[in-house]
């Protein structure tokens, strides 16, 4: 994952209703109905967050009759964490290797 996938995936988490309805499915998947009850937001504004978590590839939706059900994607979510852990961390792929700079030293 490079910086700019990174970054979209941060932009898109740093609203705090995504970070509530990526909570929510962290207990498993929830039609569109049962988020919105935990919200004092209107269903457009749902779907608006709900399309952003979807375009960022953090959630699945199916259709079920006339329902939308999401769940998360946990792969986006371990890739996620896994590049987190790598930019705190010297390693192998560490920008450091290629600067002739002491930066990552400490």
């Amino acid at each position: 994952m490079d910086y700019h996938a990174l970054s979209k995936l941060l932009k898109t988490i740093s609203d705090p209703s995504r970070l509530e309805i990526i909570d929510l499915l962290s207990c498993g998947e929830l039609c569109a109905c049962d988020l919105l009850e935990h919200f004092q937001f209107s269903q457009p504004t749902l779907s608006h967050h709900m399309k952003s978590l979807e375009n960022s590839n953090m959630i699945f939706m199916r259709k079920e009759g006339n329902k939308k059900m999401y769940r998360l994607n946990t792969k986006t979510f371990e890739q996620l964490g896994h590049q987190l852990q790598l930019i705190h961390h010297k390693n192998e792929s560490c920008i450091c290797n290629t600067m002739k700079s002491e930066v990552c030293e400490a």
